[in-house]
C-alpha cells in the first residue's frame, strides 16, 4: 500500500419528535432493503441517513467507510449477511476524517475483530486523541432539525464521546489502498486538516465524508452543500476543485442520501449554497 504508516499510542420530547419526522420521511423514501442497499457492492449501515457508514464488497471482501454511531455496531452483521457476506470477510476499516460522528463503533470494531483501521495522516491524531480541534463553527441553525440530531446521537450513543482508536494506519493525498475496492484517495483539507474522499472506481462511487453532505444536521437543508461544522469553509469549498474530471455514478456523503447527478453537478450545487449563503 502506498503512503501506509502505522501509528498509535426540556427539549428532549421535540427533538424526539423531529427525529421521528426525519426518520419516517426517509421510511417512505426506501425502495431497497430498510434503505440501506445502494448498489449490489455497496450498503449503508444503519437506517437513518442523517449519520451514514458505509460497506463496499469486492471479489468477497469488505471494506468498512467511516463508523457512524456507536449503536451501528450491532447493524454491521445484519448488513453483512444481506451482502452475502460475514464479519469474517471485512478486511479494513477507513475512515473519511476524525470527527466523533465517523468514528463510532471503530475503536471496538479494530479491538474485538483485529481489524485494521486507517485514517489520512493529518488526521490520526484526533483519531487517535492525541490532538484535538478547536471550536468548529455551526453554520445556520434551525432548532428541530439539530435537537432531532441530538435526539439521534443519543439514542445511537453518539453524545458520549466513542472511544479513540488506539493504533490506526495512516495514509496520504493520491494513495490507492491495498484494501477490498481499491480505494484512490483524494484529500480535501477544509472540514478538517485531513478529510478526504475515497474514490472506487470498481464500485462506480465516491464516499466524499464531510467534504459536502447532502443533509444539513443542523438546519435540515438537503442537497449538496459544505457541510456544518467546518473548520475552514474556504478552505474546503477550494478543496472541491479536487474533484474536477472524477466521475462516479455514486456520490456518498456523511450525512444525508446519496448523489446521483454526477460528482460535478454535485461541486457545482455547493457552490451556489454557499454563494447564496454568503449574500
Amino acid at each position: 500500500m502506498r503512503g501506509l504508516f502505522i501509528v498509535s499510542r426540556s427539549g428532549l420530547d421535540r427533538a424526539s419528535r423531529s427525529a421521528r419526522a426525519i426518520h419516517s420521511r426517509h421510511v417512505e423514501r426506501r425502495s431497497y432493503d430498510r434503505g440501506m442497499r445502494i448498489a449490489p457492492s455497496i450498503h449503508r449501515i444503519g437506517d437513518n441517513p442523517m449519520v451514514n457508514a458505509y460497506l463496499v464488497e469486492d471479489a468477497g471482501e469488505v471494506t468498512v467507510i467511516d463508523a457512524g454511531m456507536p449503536g451501528y455496531y450491532d447493524d454491521i452483521p445484519r448488513e453483512l449477511a444481506a451482502m452475502g457476506r460475514g464479519i469474517q470477510d471485512v478486511r479494513a476499516l477507513i475512515l473519511t476524517h476524525g470527527h466523533s460522528d465517523h468514528l463510532g463503533f471503530a475503536e471496538r470494531l479494530r479491538h474485538d475483530r483485529d481489524i485494521r483501521a486507517l485514517i489520512h495522516e493529518l488526521d490520526a491524531p484526533l483519531a487517535l486523541g492525541t490532538a484535538t480541534e478547536g471550536a468548529k463553527p455551526m453554520g445556520p441553525v434551525r432548532l428541530g432539525p439539530l435537537l432531532g440530531f441530538l435526539w439521534f446521537g443519543l439514542r445511537e450513543g453518539g453524545l458520549r464521546n466513542p472511544p479513540r482508536l488506539q493504533t490506526a494506519a495512516t495514509f496520504a493525498d493520491g494513495a490507492t489502498l491495498d484494501v477490498p475496492g481499491a480505494p484512490r484517495v483524494v484529500h480535501l483539507p477544509g472540514h478538517t486538516a485531513g478529510s478526504a474522499a475515497l474514490h472506487v472506481p470498481g464500485a462506480d462511487a465516491l464516499f466524499i465524508g464531510d467534504a459536502l453532505a447532502t443533509y444539513a444536521v443542523t438546519n435540515g437543508a438537503r442537497g449538496p452543500h459544505i457541510a456544518p461544522f467546518t473548520a475552514d469553509r474556504a478552505q474546503a469549498l477550494a478543496s472541491l476543485d479536487r474533484l474536477q474530471g472524477l466521475e462516479a455514478r455514486w456520490v456518498l456523503p456523511g450525512h444525508g442520501e446519496a448523489w446521483t447527478e454526477g460528482v460535478a453537478a454535485a461541486v457545482a450545487r455547493a457552490r451556489e449554497s454557499e454563494s447564496a449563503a454568503a449574500r
